[in-house]
């Protein structure tokens, strides 16, 4: 026989008696994941306008429509940054002053996108530029995911730099589950920056990265060892890439001390834990590969043809 709704709703208040430290029963009100979600997809309607709007418009409305959004975003986002503030309070600052600290981050922030846009047209340049496949910067930016989530990481990384709480992580896991690259905001990117394909991605919180650094898929900059903890808060963990530095698929790169120079090369699935000087060509060794004939190879473990 079926359980009924009250034997189901009392199973799962028991777990939520049992299992307390993923409930979050009568505390703050956290920011919203749906609403940050939305509030970053009009934050890139600013940054590019016309390419992420349901419709054209005439530059003669871009004043009219310009003003709407910013007003729309800026009463949103204040509201969420507080709740932000209000689950995190910065030392020193009294309850009765998160608002208007929060006020001040959201105008900081919406000031800071002319800047944003200046940094995001050299991402698109470095994108067009790197690919033969490319058809235009217009294709660049309306269907190269890179762009998106590179724009989502420098937005959130403003607020990162603000301190404020959640929201940024929150932003660049939105875009992280929407294009598969997982960029962090507290890291550090130059300009002219570019991963072509982009999948697999991940570029660690304390990573720093130059100017004209192009990436492929399933590159990682990451830290030496998480055995740490939160003994690790705060630390140099992930490596500094140079200017002018290519990384080939599958690279890996470890550890706060570790320097990739500029001009360098690192090849496909290299794993590197330690710096290199400027101009190096990283490549893996002793890498055997085997060709056979598949219509005379058994395999002796599954017994199958292939």
């Amino acid at each position: 026989m079926s359980a009924s709704v009250t034997q189901l709703t009392n199973q799962l208040l028991a777990s939520y008696a049992q299992l307390g430290g993923i409930n979050h029963l009568d505390g703050k009100n956290l920011p919203s994941k749906t609403r940050i979600g939305a509030i970053t997809v009009d934050l890139l309607r600013l940054l590019f306008p016309g390419f992420f709007d349901d419709r054209q418009f005439h530059s003669s409305e871009l004043k009219i429509e310009t003003a709407t959004l910013v007003d729309s975003i800026l009463d949103r986002l204040q509201s969420e940054i507080e709740k932000s503030l209000e689950y995190a309070p910065p030392e020193g600052v009294k309850p009765g002053e998160l608002g208007a600290l929060a006020e001040s981050e959201t105008h900081n922030l919406i000031g800071a996108l002319p800047c944003v846009r200046e940094l995001l047209a050299t991402d698109v340049e470095a994108a067009y530029n790197g690919d033969p496949a490319a058809l235009s910067k217009e294709e660049v930016i309306v269907a190269y995911p890179f762009i998106e989530t590179i724009a989502v990481q420098r937005l959130a990384h403003q607020l990162y730099l603000e301190s404020v709480p959640l929201i940024p992580r929150i932003m660049t896991e939105w875009a992280h589950s929407r294009t598969g690259m997982d960029l962090h905001p507290g890291a550090t990117i130059g300009t002219h920056f570019f991963i072509d394909h982009g999948t697999g991605t991940v570029i660690g919180e304390t990573s720093v990265i130059g100017d004209h650094v192009k990436m492929y898929q399933g590159v990682a900059l990451i830290g030496r060892s998480l055995a740490g903890g939160q003994a690790l808060k705060g630390q140099r963990r992930h490596p500094t890439i140079e200017e002018h530095v290519t990384l080939y698929a599958g690279a890996t790169i470890m550890g706060g001390d570790t320097v990739v120079g500029a001009n360098s090369t690192i090849g496909a699935n290299v794993f590197l834990t330690h710096s290199v000087p400027p101009h190096s060509l990283v490549v893996s060794e002793d890498v055997k590969v085997k060709v056979m004939d598949k219509l005379a190879y058994k395999s002796p473990a599954l017994d199958f043809q292939i």
